[in-house]
């Protein structure tokens, strides 16, 4: 809802400015789609290195008493 009232404010205030950030920022969107693909592969990644890396101690210290 915030974001709306600024962009009113912009609209207001400013108007080609407002409209251009209107049309650009589904184009912006799509354009940053590949990123966020690439930063959950890399996470993925590292959870399972992670996960590699802490089987041996999981392994030796037996199963859990809860």
């Amino acid at each position: 809802m915030i974001k709306f009232l600024i962009w009113l404010i912009l609209l207001v205030v400013c108007w080609p400015i407002a409209l251009m950030a209107l049309l650009l920022f589904p184009i912006v969107w799509f354009l940053l789609i590949p990123f966020r693909l690439l930063g959950i592969t890399v996470s993925a990644v590292l959870d399972l290195f992670k996960t590699v890396i802490t089987l041996p101690a999981r392994l030796l210290r037996g199963p859990s008493r809860t």
